[in-house]
């Protein structure tokens, strides 16, 4: 049975859910950062999943970084499965500016995380939401 590491759960806020994944904002207000995290359990690498799960994976990414890219229009998108603090597989889509706070370098350890203000917060999850409504199979979470 799929449960989100606790991690996971504490660094980012649930948007809703796709076919395979959780899309999930996470906390850190320096860069526009969004996570899949497939609803599978005990997962840790992408070549785990089913060959059809790889295919819906792909497809999720390339949606959420194409709907980051539009809205957005970054510099450069940053998509990874990194595991290497939480193991659980979870893919990566951070939209990057040239001047952002790490740029050019990788955000991971660059830079202490700084959370949204609440108000900030809610926000950004409305706008997420509003934007991966146009998704198909994407359902709002509660």
């Amino acid at each position: 049975m799929f449960s989100l590491h606790p991690r996971l759960d504490a660094d980012t806020l649930l948007l809703g859910t796709l076919p395979l994944c959780q899309v999930r904002l996470h906390r850190d207000s320096r860069y526009p950062w969004l996570l899949l995290v497939p609803m599978r359990a005990d997962l840790t690498e992408i070549h785990h999943l089913s060959e059809a799960d790889q295919q819906q994976l792909m497809r999720e990414s390339c949606q959420i970084a194409s709907l980051m890219e539009q809205a957005l229009k970054p510099d450069s998108m940053n998509v990874g499965a990194l595991g290497n603090v939480v193991s659980q597989l979870h893919l990566h889509h951070v939209a990057r500016f040239e001047g952002d706070d790490a740029w050019p370098g990788p955000i991971w350890g660059a830079l202490p995380s700084k959370p949204y203000e609440p108000d900030a917060l809610a926000e950004a999850a409305q706008f997420w939401r509003q934007a991966l409504a146009a998704m198909d199979g994407f359902v709002p979470a509660a």
